[in-house]
């Protein structure tokens, strides 16, 4: 039987452009070897029509940042009636505002840093929270815009009311929490392993920690008691059904270890479009639950639907 005609949607018009490049022609490539018709298509505004004159049998979404992880490209797919990967148009508009996204995680009982949000011009003239502290985007991802207050700072940071600032006017000034960095894939209805990311030469998990070769370290499955292994995993399953994911999401997470071994567990939030570049945790995470990555592709395509 002849496998699905699937176009990859990579690329895409948002900061994260170089990202999905690199996501999606991953993704592209192993569907190729697992079989299916593969069509990829370097998003632009017209989107719609190209896959309207396309006609694939499923959309795989491998967009990140705005546009494409934020329920705009959810919407067409779902005003096309094409088929689709990831989740669908509210969860991804949710989950791609972190501070929306924090209120239903902080109602269902995951814990959470205390956070605020704010326009960043209020932000540049005073401490808007005792220092330490972090500054991001409200709705942006691979940590683009992301700020570190340390404790002892005089003044907050400038950069943020600048005229170089390009990652909106909205951003969320949240606690800094101490401690490792820990995230937790999941699949379906079933939370992975739980995988431990070491920056190497770099102050926090920043872009390039995450997509330059040799800038962290993965530790998978991380090195915790069982008991915060079990418990990351509930409350990554948790929040991933809280805002409504579908497919496949990641929770990131830290871990406060410094005083005790229960320590504290904090929520970040959930990606709704993890990356799957080479170097990217989801697919080193499901190769550890025993998923290679042409089966966790050929998976999502599977799982593929409107009205998710």
């Amino acid at each position: 039987m002849q496998k699905k005609h699937v176009a990859v949607l990579l690329g895409g018009f948002s900061s994260e452009r170089p990202v999905s490049l690199s996501s999606g022609n991953s993704c592209a490539d192993a569907l190729e070897q697992e079989g299916y018709q593969v069509t990829r298509v370097d998003v632009g505004r017209d989107v719609g029509q190209v896959l309207g004159e396309l006609k694939p049998d499923v959309v795989f979404n491998a967009l990140h940042g705005p546009f494409g992880e934020d329920g705009t490209v959810q919407g067409i797919l779902e005003y096309l009636g094409i088929p689709y990967t990831h989740s669908g148009v509210l969860a991804s508009a949710l989950a791609m505002n972190k501070g929306q996204a924090k209120r239903v995680a902080r109602a269902v009982g995951i814990p959470v840093a205390e956070s605020k949000v704010l326009n960043r011009f209020s932000v540049q003239n005073k401490h808007p929270m005792k220092p330490p502290y972090v500054v991001k985007p409200v709705s942006e991802g691979s940590s683009f815009g992301v700020v570190i207050v340390q404790e002892g700072q005089a003044h907050p940071p400038q950069m943020i009311g600048s005229s170089e600032w390009r990652y909106g006017d909205i951003v969320m000034v949240e606690r800094f929490v101490h401690g490792r960095e820990l995230t937790c894939a999941v699949m379906g209805d079933v939370a992975l392993g739980v995988c431990e990311i070491v920056p190497v030469g770099h102050s926090f998990y920043d872009y390039d920690s995450k997509y330059v070769a040799g800038g962290s370290k993965h530790e998978c499955p991380a090195k915790i008691s069982p008991n915060i292994y079990q418990k990351i995993q509930t409350l990554a399953l948790k929040a991933h059904q809280a805002i409504g994911c579908r497919g496949v999401s990641r929770s990131d997470f830290r871990y406060d270890d410094r005083h005790s071994a229960n320590g504290e567990v904090v929520w970040l939030e959930v990606n709704t479009q993890p990356g799957m570049t080479p170097t990217s945790l989801v697919p080193e995470i499901a190769a550890e639950a025993g998923h290679s990555f042409g089966e966790l592709l050929s998976w999502m395509v599977e799982d593929a639907s409107c009205l998710r």
